[in-house]
């Protein structure tokens, strides 16, 4: 499954819950380790991966990922998420041909509510969207696609534990390519510190159907929230290892964030 399955759900660029506006550097540290906040935010999330195929190629790939909260009710919340991918691809194999452009945008919507349950977790569910937006046809699927996504997650004493899930199958696009029918599965277990670090680790797996193929970057990421004037930022840095991949790589991976947020 290529990285447009939804590489950028990580927990720490995910989007935030709380009915009323963060204030301080806490509130936001907490925040930005829960998918389905109420807080605006833009992140650019930069991964760049390594050890792709015979040339031992390198791969970056810049996601922008504006999140958007909407109220759309005293006790409710819809949460979007855009997904738009840059990438630069190096030649898989000597001689070969390099690729750059945009990639194809995932579209996900979370309805959940503005509290977490009694029993203190917080979840959203909705729909996922598979949009054929890549600038070049190696960089997409030419596919539309749709599924399901939902996510829980409880937080405790610092501590935040929970899982994001959807599914993409493709419903329309190019007869002549390959269909998409792929699951991704992100458990993720962060804590943040007195300090408002946040150290979390992720695997981000995905299993595509199609190929019966596995994907799975384990990723252990750092990230600290400052601010630059009156503009409250998150800053993240993080390492992965691919504990399976389709064949030809790639072997491990960096990953650089920078999360602008703005608190209502």
């Amino acid at each position: 499954m290529k990285t447009f399955s939804i590489t950028a759900m990580a927990a720490l660029t995910t989007l935030a819950y709380s009915g009323h506006a963060a204030a301080d550097s806490a509130e936001l540290a907490k925040q930005l380790s829960n998918p389905i906040a109420a807080l605006i935010q833009v992140p650019f999330q930069y991964n760049w991966d390594t050890g792709i195929g015979a040339a031992d190629a390198d791969r970056s790939l810049l996601n922008i990922q504006p999140v958007i909260p909407f109220s759309i009710s005293e006790d409710w919340n819809l949460i979007s998420r855009t997904i738009l991918p840059i990438i630069d691809a190096d030649a898989p194999v000597a001689g070969g041909e390099s690729h750059s452009g945009t990639g194809d945008i995932v579209q996900s919507l979370f309805l959940g509510p503005k509290m977490p349950t009694a029993s203190g977790w917080i979840w959203g569910a909705g729909p996922v969207f598979l949009l054929p937006t890549a600038s070049d046809d190696a960089l997409g699927t030419e596919k539309w696609g749709i599924g399901p996504t939902a996510v829980a997650l409880k937080q405790q004493d610092g501590w935040t534990y929970g899982a994001l899930f959807n599914h993409i199958w493709s419903v329309a696009g190019d007869d002549q390519r390959a269909d998409v029918n792929a699951t991704f599965l992100q458990p993720f277990l962060g804590y943040t510190t007195k300090t408002y670090t946040t150290i979390t680790l992720t695997p981000e797996t995905t299993y595509d159907w199609e190929t019966r193929q596995w994907t799975v970057p384990l990723n252990l990421v750092v990230s600290q929230v400052l601010k630059i004037g009156e503009q409250p930022i998150s800053l993240a840095l993080g390492y992965r290892k691919y504990l399976d991949a389709p064949t030809g790589g790639p072997d491990w991976g960096l990953r650089f964030v920078v999360s602008f947020m703005f608190p209502r």
